[in-house]
């Protein structure tokens, strides 16, 4: 699908697909050197990422708010042969920057490996249809080609989703093509040698449970930069609710009214005092929960809530629409989450005359 009436249709358009028209106006403006293969420059992929006014009026929306000098950093090792590793824990938008920076570099960014326990050598080497292998033996015809081979001849960007999720012996794999930057196909006797432009871009993080550590062989081909949790308060809640209204356009659920911005700022303090075990004011200390109560799930519980508030409510957000979701995104051990989170209601929660109507709702399904 390719047409902007398709484009309606789907749940989730990527990246260069629901922003087109923002990268054709960044193309087209553009005068800047351009690396080898590169849809815009290195100044253009920021100003994609972090939003920004064109020469022409054109709006460019942020995708990421955070430090400036990260985003140049990633685009800028991406111009070299040096793959990017994006490490941070889970939530702080490690595939939404990785799928933005190969919309915007590559025009594309659906060359993914996604990686998990089961990931094998083949989705990041190559594979064969066993049907023509039997039938005609080793060919060209019958080789399947990895999304990172076909990065490689292409000159374009590769995506690797979670990184650290793959066996170590399948993670080695990457090591010849990062280094030497071909592919070896030895039932051919051929390689695939990467064209300018092609790169990596990786993400992972060590939060969670299944993580097998890199190779220091492996690291040392990378370029790691760290994205960090929203620092502040407003900055977070900024991001929760440009991220719910683009999810709403997608999913066809009212506008986030101007009301839904005190449950939105409730939701991303609650979430900000028990990951930091501290309440806002630095008076009080909290145990944390095991969760990562990052800012992906407190755009989740938003948007939950405003599913409620439209189809069994009267579209406005409020604490009743949000209490469930937030008590799943809080307890994932039913046993010492459970006290961490009773232990908050009463200490703090309670405590709040202008939060009552939270409290009630949130004692209500607990």
């Amino acid at each position: 699908m390719s047409t902007i009436q398709e484009q309606d249709v789907l749940l989730r358009p990527h990246a260069e697909q629901a922003f087109a028209d923002e990268l054709a106006a960044l193309a087209k403006t553009d005068d800047r050197p351009r690396p080898p293969s590169w849809q815009l420059s290195p100044w253009a992929v920021v100003t994609y990422l972090l939003g920004g006014t064109l020469s022409d009026g054109t709006v460019i929306s942020p995708k990421y708010v955070g430090p400036r000098r990260l985003m140049e950093v990633a685009v800028a090792t991406l111009a070299t042969d040096r793959a990017l590793l994006l490490l941070g824990v889970p939530g702080t938008a490690k595939t939404w920057v990785s799928e933005h920076l190969a919309a915007a570099v590559s025009g594309k960014s659906t060359l993914l490996v996604q990686g998990t326990s089961g990931t094998a050598e083949e989705a990041i080497r190559y594979g064969w249809n066993y049907a023509r292998l039997l039938a005609e033996g080793p060919s060209e015809a019958a080789l399947v080609p990895s999304p990172i081979m076909t990065a490689m001849r292409a000159g374009s960007i590769a995506r690797l989703e979670e990184l650290t999720r793959i066996p170590s012996d399948v993670q080695d794999a990457l090591i010849t093509v990062l280094s030497e930057k071909t592919l070896p196909v030895p039932e051919l006797g051929t390689e695939v040698q990467a064209a300018k432009g092609f790169n990596v871009i990786a993400t992972a993080n060590d939060r969670d449970r299944g993580v097998n550590e890199l190779s220091s062989a492996l690291r040392r081909r990378f370029n790691t930069v760290i994205l960090p949790l929203p620092a502040g308060e407003d900055e977070e809640v900024s991001i929760v609710t440009r991220r719910v209204e683009q999810l709403g356009v997608a999913l066809e659920l009212p506008a986030v009214p101007a009301a839904a911005a005190e449950e939105v700022r409730r939701v991303v303090r609650v979430f900000r005092e028990l990951r930091s075990g501290m309440t806002a004011d630095g008076r009080t200390k909290l145990k944390s929960p095991s969760g990562t109560l990052s800012t992906a799930e407190a755009i989740s519980v938003i948007t939950n809530g405003l599913a409620l508030a439209a189809h069994f409510g009267d579209g406005v957000l409020r604490p009743s629409d949000i209490a469930g979701a937030v008590l799943g995104a809080i307890i994932k051990d039913p046993v010492a989450d459970a006290v961490v989170w009773t232990e908050y209601l009463e200490a703090v929660v309670r405590q709040r005359p202008d939060w009552a109507d939270f409290y009630r709702a949130c004692r209500e399904v607990s």
